[in-house]
């Protein structure tokens, strides 16, 4: 009953859960129809080894209308702000602290928009690389389209051993907790954003509550898009224009990125966490053991599921160059994401809560 559980789970999401596993949409260079003024608000908080690069690439956007690049240093120790460089449209923030129940990230992107007066800001984070064509090509999409929101999941580094082996499973679990093509259907209440580049309306802020209707999240980029999407139509897609230069060297750094917020995915429910832990197990688990340990319809049927899940991590892997056999590792790196998920859990329990850049966040 489990192997057939598993192949029917399979069936769905392969063939009804939106498409998840094609990796696209991907937007073209594009030019818009028009150029409005945007201010692009970047948080950082010490981001040294990276700010240069990303406060140098939003510089040299190629952009027929004024923007202006406004860096938040949010209380950082090393330096950041001083290392991101002069320009005329470059305006430096400095926060010295946060208010209580404020993430420090969307406290930083708060005082970022309250200093903007444009009427659409450009979202991004300190470590991510911009072509020169990319603003232009976020604004033609949001302009034609007539949509409150784009953002797109950059490219993130797959350099290290522990980058290629787990980066680009981060990207397909992503996809498949939220399929971009559910997100970009208005009907669909399914809602997420990425948050290395976010190209939003003032307006359409502000008739959410703005940044303070979030402030406590720890996923800020999925609860922004989430609320911006109660309103107005959006759209989430994959960047060739936008690359993320974090490094991520160890198996441990990528353990942390996860832990620190999985269990605030599932609302810190513990049932929540049983069933999602039971549902992966059946999805990830099952196929692989009854294939070396099942025979007859128990086999066919873990073989056929575990076919269809090789097959939908095919189109990730090619957009991040791997080699296609990397499918076949798809239940361990699952296993692997499962006990990050449930290690997050026992920090919230234990009440360390997510630790982020030296500050510690307790719900």
């Amino acid at each position: 009953m489990l192997a057939l559980l598993s192949l029917c789970a399979w069936i769905y999401l392969f063939f009804a859960h939106g498409e998840f596993w094609r990796s696209r949409p991907q937007l073209s260079p594009a030019a818009p129809r028009e150029s409005p003024d945007v201010d692009i608000i970047v948080p950082a908080r010490d981001e040294a080894e990276t700010i240069r690069a990303a406060i140098g690439s939003l510089l040299a956007q190629e952009y027929a209308g004024k923007f202006r690049v406004i860096l938040v240093d949010d209380n950082s120790t090393d330096g950041t702000a001083s290392r991101a460089g002069e320009a005329p449209n470059l305006h430096i923030i400095r926060l010295d602290s946060k208010p209580p129940g404020w993430s420090g990230k969307l406290w930083a992107l708060h005082e970022g928009i309250a200093a903007s007066r444009s009427s659409i800001v450009l979202l991004t984070d300190a470590d991510v690389v911009h072509q020169p064509a990319h603003l232009a090509t976020l604004m033609a999409k949001l302009l034609d389209s007539q949509l409150d929101l784009v953002s797109e999941m950059v490219r993130l580094n797959c350099t290290s051993l522990a980058e290629r082996m787990l980066v680009p499973a981060f990207v397909y679990f992503f996809q498949m907790l939220y399929p971009f093509a559910k997100v970009n259907d208005p009907r669909s209440r399914i809602a997420a954003a990425a948050g290395g580049t976010i190209l939003v309306r003032r307006e359409a802020l502000a008739r959410n509550g703005g940044i303070d209707a979030i402030k406590d999240a720890l996923i800020d980029d999925v609860a922004l898009a989430k609320a911006v999407k109660q309103s107005g139509p959006i759209f989430l897609g994959h960047s060739q224009l936008a690359a993320s230069i974090r490094r991520y060297p160890g198996v441990s750094d990528i353990w942390l990125m996860i832990s620190r917020t999985a269990f605030s995915q599932l609302r810190y429910s513990a049932p929540l966490l049983v069933l999602t832990i039971a549902a992966l197990s059946i999805v990830w688990l099952v196929p692989p053991w009854e294939v070396v340990f099942g025979s007859g319809s128990v086999f066919g049927c873990a073989l056929a599921a575990c076919l269809l899940a090789a097959l939908s991590y095919l189109p990730t892997l090619m957009r991040y160059r791997r080699n296609p056999l990397w499918a076949l590792t798809l239940p361990l790196i699952a296993m692997f994401y499962m006990a990050a998920t449930a290690a997050s859990a026992v920090n919230y329990w234990r009440g360390k809560g997510a630790n982020w850049k030296s500050r510690t966040y307790r719900h």
